[in-house]
C-alpha cells in the first residue's frame, strides 16, 4: 500500500545526477524522469529541486585560474544550467509531461510580497500540470545571497507550498549511526521531530560536486518535519527509488512530521537569516511562550532589544543567556518596542499567530 502523498518536492543532488566526469548521468536522469512522470500521471503534484548545473558546466568549460571562485561558479552555472534544463525538457517531453524552469535566490524569500508572488508562480504551474524544475540562480547568487545548498532551498519550497512530503535523493541510503563505510554502522530509519544531537552521527565531509553534506540535510529535515511535512532521505543511485520510498519497500531515513502548521508560521520558520533585530526575554516570558497554551510576546517580558526593525519585520527571540527561542513578525517597530520595554498591559510585540517557536534547534 503506497503513501497518500498528493504534493511532493523531490530534491535531486549533484552526486545523484553527475557521473565521474561531472556530466549528468544520462541513464540515471532517464530513470528518474520516467519515475517522476509516472507519479505525475497518478495525479500527484510534483516540484523538482535539481542540483547539477555547476557540475555540468565544470565538465564542459575549463576556467582560467585568473578568476576567483565566485566568478568561476557564475561561469560554470551559466553554461551548465542550459544543458541541465534542456535535458530535463527533452526527457519529460518524451513522456508527454511539460516542465518549466524556476531559478531563485535567497533574496527572493526575504520579502513578503516576493514570497507571495513566488508561491503564486508555483501554484499556477502545478494547476496546469507542469513540473517546475527549480535551482538556485548561481549566476547572481554570491556570498550572503547563496543558500547553504539546494537542500535548504528544497526545504523552503516544501514549506512554502505546504507539501505532504519532501524527498531528498543523495548518494547514500540515509542517516547512519556512524560512517556508512564502517562495520557496525546502522541506518536510522525513523527520526522523531523532537530529536536533537544528530550531529554525533554525521560525517561532516561534503559531496564531491555539491556544497552541502548530511549535516545540513539533517538540520533542514528536522526543521521541515517540525512544520508537519514528511521528509525522506534516500539513495537516488538505486533504480525505482521513488516508487520504493512511496511504497515503503526500501531502507532509508524518514523524518517523521510533528504537526500541521499555518502558512505564516511556515514562512517565519525559515527566516533566521532575515531577522532585522532581536529581543531577549526573561524566564517568565519564555515559560509562557513555550507552555501548553498559545501566548503572544508582551513587552513586560522583554529585557532588551537590539537592531533596528520596523512593523512586519522578522525578529529573533532569545532568552537571557542568548539561546534561541523563536522567530516572529513584529507588530510595531524597535523604537516603540523600546519605549514599552518591561511595561504591563501593553499590546504584544509579536502575536502568537505570527510566532514560530523552536527552542531545540538541531545542533
Amino acid at each position: 500500500m503506497g503513501t497518500s502523498y498528493k504534493r511532493l518536492v523531490i530534491k535531486i543532488g549533484s552526486n545523484v545526477l553527475a557521473g565521474t566526469d561531472g556530466l549528468p548521468d544520462e541513464g540515471r536522469m532517464l530513470r528518474l524522469t520516467e519515475e517522476i512522470a509516472s507519479l505525475k500521471k497518478q495525479g500527484r503534484e510534483i516540484v523538482v529541486v535539481s542540483s547539477g548545473a555547476v557540475a555540468a558546466g565544470r565538465s564542459m568549460v575549463k576556467v582560467s585560474p585568473a578568476f576567483d571562485e565566485v566568478a568561476a561558479r557564475q561561469l560554470l552555472a551559466s553554461v551548465g544550467q542550459v544543458q541541465l534544463i534542456r535535458r530535463y525538457a527533452d526527457l519529460f517531453k518524451a513522456k508527454d509531461v511539460i516542465c518549466s524552469q524556476v531559478l531563485v535566490t535567497k533574496e527572493d524569500f526575504r520579502d513578503k510580497l516576493h514570497y507571495k508572488n513566488m508561491l503564486s508562480c508555483f501554484e499556477i504551474l502545478l494547476d496546469h500540470d507542469i513540473i517546475p524544475i527549480v535551482n538556485e540562480n548561481d549566476v547572481i547568487s554570491v556570498t550572503e545571497l547563496m543558500f547553504t545548498d539546494n537542500d535548504e532551498l528544497a526545504g523552503l519550497i516544501a514549506s512554502m507550498i505546504k507539501a505532504d512530503a519532501l524527498i531528498i535523493l543523495t548518494n547514500v541510503d540515509g542517516l547512519y549511526s556512524g560512517d556508512p563505510a564502517e562495520p557496525g554502522s546502522v541506518l536510522l530509519e525513523e527520526i522523531l521531530p523532537t530529536e536533537t544531537g544528530l550531529s554525533v552521527y554525521i560525517n561532516s565531509k561534503k559531496s564531491d560536486f555539491g556544497r552541502g553534506g548530511m549535516l545540513t540535510k539533517c538540520r533542514m529535515a528536522i526543521k521541515v518535519a517540525r512544520l508537519g511535512i514528511n521528509v525522506h532521505v534516500a539513495s537516488g543511485i538505486r533504480d525505482h527509488i521513488l516508487h520504493a520510498i512511496l511504497h515503503k519497500e526500501v531502507p532509508h531515513t524518514h523524518f517523521l512530521p510533528l504537526k500541521d502548521t499555518s502558512a505564516s508560521k511556515r514562512r517565519i520558520a525559515h527566516s533566521d537569516d532575515y531577522a532585522k533585530g532581536s529581543v531577549h526575554i526573561n524566564e517568565g516570558a519564555k515559560a509562557a511562550l513555550l507552555g501548553p497554551k498559545a501566548s503572544s510576546l508582551l513587552p513586560v517580558g522583554i529585557v532588551s532589544i537590539s537592531g533596528d526593525f520596523g512593523k512586519n519585520d522578522i525578529i529573533m527571540i532569545k532568552d537571557q543567556e542568548g539561546a534561541f527561542v523563536g522567530l516572529g513578525v513584529a507588530k510595531y517597530g524597535s523604537e516603540t518596542a523600546k519605549s514599552l520595554l518591561g511595561k504591563k498591559q501593553q499590546p504584544p510585540l509579536v502575536h502568537y499567530d505570527y510566532l514560530y517557536l523552536n527552542q531545540t534547534k538541531p545542533d
